[in-house]
């Protein structure tokens, strides 16, 4: 036992050499306040143990004959409580020094007191500002669902594998299957394209805040004929003639979109099979997020 408080007191030793913070007050004041029972409780056996010395001394002096049994418990007695008295003074010495170890700590961190109550203040600012975020952001997601549905219900008599509209991390995507859209091979537009163009348009039109970007996707085989040079001049063309269309056709405010070709380097599936390519080969239409309103959010409230 006493070894096992000598490793105990030598920890409390180490970690109060370490960096001063709430937490190893905390702790200092445990590991105080477990050495003081350890002290109580060796103090109370020590008596136990005198009191039953004394009898056993009572004893020897009234019969006048102490049996062998006797004076070897005597002896032993006398040997626990010589080693218990060194512990005790041992854990005096110890407990002097935590506790003027705890006096130091309490200077300290009485003058941190200022900064933790900041501290939490700022935490409970925060976690306020965050649960107004996430419902401006829960908002958002109604909205963009909202747009899903529209789009969808505009598009409805389309298959789906022509047409595809998601939500991905905030942020609404229509694909279009290039052979609704253009010609093989060719930045030329169907007798569908319009069709199809003008349902999106007249979703678009009745949400004049949302901006855009077209992007034409081609699968991995190389394109070369007669005014296009390659897969990259291609998906270009294909979104500027969609971004014509829906501007001089359908009077979408030319500022609100964007047209990018990004050739075959985002394909949504591997370019392995005729199936595969021909989901690949599409024209993508992104709902940009709308920034500046996000970046109020952002803002401080006032």
């Amino acid at each position: 036992m006493r070894s096992r408080i000598y490793l105990l007191v030598a920890a409390v030793s180490l970690a109060m050499s370490s960096c001063v913070s709430v937490k190893k007050l905390d702790a200092e004041k445990a590991k105080y306040a477990e050495l003081s029972g350890n002290y109580l409780a060796l103090q109370q056996k020590y008596r136990d143990i005198q009191d039953e010395l004394k009898r056993c001394n009572n004893q020897v002096d009234k019969d006048n004959t102490v049996t062998a049994g006797l004076n070897n418990q005597k002896t032993t007695l006398e040997a626990q409580i010589a080693d218990l008295n060194k512990t005790i003074d041992f854990l005096k010495s110890n407990n002097n020094t935590v506790l003027n170890q705890l006096k130091d700590l309490s200077v300290v961190t009485g003058s941190q007191a200022e900064s933790i109550r900041k501290s939490l203040e700022n935490i409970g600012s925060k976690d306020l500002y965050i649960r107004d975020l996430q419902g401006s952001i829960a908002r958002k997601d109604s909205l963009n669902m909202a747009l899903v549905m529209n789009l969808k219900g505009a598009l409805g008599n389309l298959d789906d594998k022509d047409v595809n509209i998601k939500v991905d991390k905030g942020v609404v995507y229509v694909d279009i299957s290039d052979k609704l859209l253009f010609k093989s091979g060719s930045y030329d537009v169907t007798e569908r394209a319009k069709e199809v163009l003008g349902k999106v348009a007249k979703v678009l039109n009745a949400q004049p805040e949302i901006e855009f970007m077209v992007e034409g996707h081609t699968d991995s085989i190389p394109m070369k004929s007669a005014g296009i040079q390659d897969n990259w001049d291609l998906s270009v063309k294909r979104a500027t003639t969609v971004v014509r269309i829906l501007q001089d056709t359908y009077g979408l405010d030319p500022k609100r979109m964007t047209a990018a070709g990004r050739s075959q380097y985002l394909p949504i599936t591997d370019n392995n099979t005729a199936d595969n390519r021909a989901a690949n080969r599409r024209t993508r239409i992104v709902i940009l997020p709308q920034l500046d309103q996000f970046f109020k959010l952002l803002e401080t409230k006032k």
